[in-house]
């Protein structure tokens, strides 16, 4: 018996952004590579790619995932002085 079936279908109300067709689908059409989701909402999943920007900007600019700025200081590698 197998540990995890293969789902076909969806379920009702499942929705998720193809990212090879950029279209939203309700249950899962395309391969799970290809797509965003599960969303519980067609609006969100329309919304699928700007949700993913939103928090890859987020995690560029957590301070908590980087460490110093490249080049030394926010200034510049020579720390803002004239030479």
């Amino acid at each position: 018996m197998p540990l995890f079936k293969k789902r076909t279908v969806g379920k009702p109300g499942e929705w998720f952004y193809c990212l090879e067709h950029q279209k939203v689908e309700e249950g899962p059409e395309c391969p799970a590579k290809d797509r965003f989701g599960p969303y519980t909402s067609r609006t969100e999943a329309e919304h699928a790619m700007a949700t993913a920007r939103e928090r890859n900007l987020q995690w560029e600019n957590d301070p908590k995932w980087h460490d110093a700025p490249e080049g030394g200081s926010e200034d510049g590698p020579e720390g803002g002085r004239e030479g």
